[in-house]
C-alpha cells in the first residue's frame, strides 16, 4: 500500500523549503495540492514534475477518497497547501481523517508554519496560546468570538485578511484597547514588518497607512504589568 505525506512548505521565502519536503515530492508518485496553479509555481522552482490533483477545501472529502484508491494501488501522494503546513487554517483535515479511516500510513513532513514563525520571535506569550485561526467575516459573530479569547486572558493567535485586519483590530480597543499585539505581515517575505503595541497603537497605525497589504498574523498577549 502507498503512503500519504503531509508536505509542509514555505509561507513566502523558497528558501525555507527543507531537504526532506523536496525529496519526499520528488520521490511520490503523485502531488494533490489546495490550489494547482499556485503549487505549481513551487514545484516549477526546484524543477518538480510530478501528475497534480487538486484537493481544497470545496472538494477534500470527494478527492480524499480518490488518493485513497491511488493508496490502495500502491502509490505515494504527497499533499501540500498554498502555503505553510497543512491542516492549519488550511485543507488538509478531513483528507487525513479519510484517509485513516481507510486504513492508510499518514506521514508528516513539518516544516514552517505562520504559527510557529510569529511565536518564535513573540518573547512573551506565556505557556498557553490558543490558536483560532481566521474568524468569522460576520462582524457579530467575529467580535462575539473576539470576547471570548480575550476573556480567557491566556494569549491567542489569529490570521487575517488585508481586507478585514483593522475591523479585527477595532474589535479589541473596543474590548481592551491597552491589551498588547504583535502583529505580523508578509511573514519571509521581501516586505516583511513586525510591529508591538497595544490594541489601540495598532490600530492607529493601520489606519495610518493609505492601503493596508499582505496576510496578516495577529498574536494578542495579556496586559502588561506596571
Amino acid at each position: 500500500m502507498g503512503k500519504l505525506y503531509i508536505v509542509a512548505t514555505p509561507i513566502g521565502n523558497l528558501s525555507d523549503i527543507s531537504f526532506r519536503a523536496l525529496e519526499t515530492l520528488k520521490s511520490v508518485d503523485t502531488i494533490a495540492c489546495e490550489d494547482t496553479r499556485h503549487s505549481s509555481r513551487l514545484l516549477n522552482h526546484f524543477e518538480i514534475r510530478k501528475p497534480l490533483i487538486s484537493c481544497r477545501s470545496q472538494n477534500e472529502a470527494h478527492v480524499a477518497e480518490k488518493i485513497s484508491e491511488l493508496l490502495a494501488e500502491g502509490k505515494d501522494i504527497a499533499y501540500i497547501s498554498d502555503a505553510g503546513t497543512p491542516g492549519l487554517s488550511d485543507p488538509g483535515n478531513r483528507l487525513v481523517q479519510i484517509v485513516r479511516s481507510n486504513g492508510f500510513d499518514i506521514i508528516p513532513i513539518p516544516g514552517v508554519s505562520a504559527f510557529a514563525t510569529i511565536i518564535s520571535i513573540a518573547g512573551n506569550s506565556g505557556k498557553s496560546v490558543t490558536f483560532d485561526g481566521f474568524l468569522s467575516p460576520k462582524p457579530g459573530k467575529r467580535r462575539k468570538r473576539v470576547k471570548e479569547l480575550l476573556e480567557r486572558r491566556d494569549s491567542f493567535l489569529l490570521y487575517e485578511s488585508p481586507f478585514r485586519i483593522i475591523k479585527l483590530v477595532k474589535d479589541i480597543v473596543d474590548l481592551e484597547p491597552d491589551r498588547i499585539l504583535l502583529i505580523g505581515r508578509e511573514m519571509t517575505k521581501i516586505y516583511e514588518e513586525f510591529i508591538e503595541g497595544t490594541a489601540l497603537e495598532i490600530l492607529e497605525i493601520l489606519e495610518s497607512k493609505q492601503k493596508v497589504k499582505g496576510e496578516f498574523s495577529l498574536l494578542v498577549y495579556e496586559k502588561k504589568k506596571s
